[in-house]
């Protein structure tokens, strides 16, 4: 298994992938849980349009793991990210305080701009 903020391709038919992702602001803040129905609508939204199985998912108040499949010769995990992030973070109103980075790019201060992803070659 490797496991780095890069994620390494993949050029098996099936493979399983793990994936942690947090929230920018992690100490006590309790997010995701709160606002769980929202990140259910947004990821069952990205699967209607970018398919992939769900294996596991665990929610915890700042930040998730899942392992899930993406479609044989699909390794596109960074669009389906994108969008997660995206669809959840719309839904919320707008009270974080971005720093100037994120306000010039357009962003929420709610995501880490990086994600932890791993896969199962053996799961081929």
């Amino acid at each position: 298994m490797n496991v780095s903020g890069e994620f390494v391709g993949c050029n098996n038919q099936r493979a399983l992938h793990h994936w942690t992702v947090n929230l920018l602001k992690r100490q006590g803040n309790d997010l995701l849980t709160r606002h769980i129905g929202l990140l259910r609508t947004s990821v069952a939204t990205v699967r209607k349009a970018h398919p992939f199985v769900v294996h596991g998912w665990v929610v915890l108040p700042d930040h998730l793991h899942c392992v899930i499949e993406l479609p044989s010769n699909d390794m596109n995990f960074s669009t389906r990210w994108r969008l997660i992030k995206m669809g959840f973070s719309k839904g919320l109103p707008q009270e974080e305080i971005r720093n100037a980075s994120r306000t010039r790019r357009g962003e929420r201060g709610i995501w880490q701009r990086r994600y932890l992803g791993a896969f199962d070659s053996e799961s081929a």
